[in-house]
């Protein structure tokens, strides 16, 4: 499902790092789980539909390996993102 702007732009500025970020790890890293969550109520309608399963687990390791790097990056940030989104470990 597609973010609508007013919602991205709210996710953007809750995670941003300066002024006019718009691409750093914590960004993407939100972004991509609100995209994950939700896809939930699409799964709930719609329990065959094995392509959009697959996108869904694209972006999962997508999001995996953000929060990988983000963890060497600076693990200070990476917990209080996992704590943030209530994201498991």
């Amino acid at each position: 499902m597609v973010l609508v702007k007013e919602d991205k732009q709210k996710i953007i500025d809750g995670f941003k790092v300066h002024a006019r970020d718009t691409g750093s790890a914590e960004v993407q890293i939100a972004l991509i789980t609100e995209r994950i969550n939700s896809l939930g109520g699409h799964f709930k309608a719609h329990k065959k539909d094995f392509h959009s399963r697959r996108g869904l687990l694209a972006l999962v390791g997508r999001r995996r390996r953000f929060l990988n790097y983000l963890k060497k990056k600076d693990a200070k940030k990476y917990e209080e993102i996992i704590n943030k989104l209530n994201l498991r470990k």
